[in-house]
């Protein structure tokens, strides 16, 4: 089994396939959008909830998403922009590549308006137009360096990491994890696909990431995957396999309209493709990292000046210090790699 390489430099001639990028937004600042949201949860966007500002605050980094995409990532076809039926004021939406999505474009009318983000995710595969292949950001996920298509396709399967990891179910997301796992167990049986796709779980790419994959070789259960907190690509079939075979829990479950740990997350869909086998192997970790801000800013910053990772995800939290100037040395490391204006901006 031949794992996906370190393609990130790569020249994107190589493939031909259609690759979408889908990502989604929301401007909390809009005041149509906090009345709605406060008419819906009683309460204001600060106070302690599952929709808080950092989950949706404007920082301004938007463009230089943009800007990554194409500087970085020039191959990609279309770029489905999902919000809540908002817009930047400086996007271009007569940009061919642009495709505006409100929700309402999507998902089913009865579960609107939805302040989820897993509810928003799990009917990306509704999206008029949308490929089959396609790698699905959060809007603090950044390209900032040259990526190719096989980074995220190779013989036309998603490049993903398969390796277990112990889930402590401390948290709501880690608790949401753990429903996602029980479905996969219903329909997949692990010694089966372990052995079915046997290179694929133990490719040496993963290193000591895969430890547990060693540990837990004989035991008969599914546990949490790894998960990278970054770009992910998908098969749109895979969402539509999903559906066909739970859609009865993912429509119950999609009117929650805040989150809730009866939730079903994405990580459904990425790994009922790796039990299905319908992914290449490669460590995605190698190329990519989540910084929290709150703890390595610094960090962050100094990656972005050097470039050091093709993808990174800047993680905002309420309680970042010094707020103001963290976000300002943000900006202006992303301005010194990124500072023309790209055709998405007016």
């Amino acid at each position: 089994m031949q794992s996906c390489p370190n393609l990130t430099k790569m020249p994107s001639n190589t493939n031909h396939m259609e690759i979408d990028f889908v990502v989604t937004w929301v401007n909390m600042d809009d005041p149509e959008w906090r009345a709605e949201f406060a008419k819906y949860s009683n309460k204001t966007v600060t106070e302690k909830n599952s929709v808080t500002d950092a989950r949706f605050r404007d920082y301004g980094f938007l463009r230089y998403w943009f800007r990554g995409i194409e500087k970085f990532a020039p191959w990609v076809r279309k770029i489905h922009f999902i919000t809540s039926g908002q817009k930047p004021e400086w996007l271009d939406e007569n940009n061919p590549k642009i495709n505006l999505v409100s929700h309402k474009d999507y998902i089913p009318h009865e579960f609107l308006p939805t302040y989820n983000s897993v509810v928003i995710e799990r009917y990306i595969h509704r999206i008029p137009g949308l490929a089959e292949h396609f790698v699905y950001f959060n809007d603090d996920f950044y390209i900032i360096n040259h990526i190719s298509p096989e980074r995220f396709f190779r013989n036309g399967l998603p490049c993903d990491i398969a390796a277990f990891q112990y889930n402590p179910s401390w948290s709501q997301w880690y608790r949401r994890i753990k429903n996602n796992i029980r479905l996969i167990n219903k329909h997949f049986d692990k010694p089966e696909v372990m052995t079915k796709f046997h290179d694929k779980w133990f490719d040496k790419s993963y290193g000591s990431r895969a430890r547990w994959n060693y540990l837990l070789k004989y035991y008969d259960k599914f546990i949490t995957l790894r998960t990278p907190h970054n770009a992910q690509p998908y098969l749109k079939s895979t969402f539509e396999e999903v559906w066909e075979a739970e859609g009865k829990e993912l429509t119950a479950t999609s009117a929650n309209r805040f989150r809730d740990s009866s939730d079903y997350t994405p990580e459904l869909f990425r790994t009922w493709q790796i039990c299905k086998g319908d992914f290449q192997p490669y460590n995605t970790y190698s190329d990519t990292k989540m910084f929290p801000l709150m703890l390595k800013s610094r960090q962050a910053i100094k990656a972005i000046y050097n470039q050091s990772y093709s993808l990174i995800c800047l993680n905002d939290n309420i309680h970042i210090r010094d707020y103001d100037r963290v976000m300002q040395d943000v900006r202006d490391a992303f301005e010194s790699i990124l500072p023309e204006k790209s055709s998405f901006e007016l």
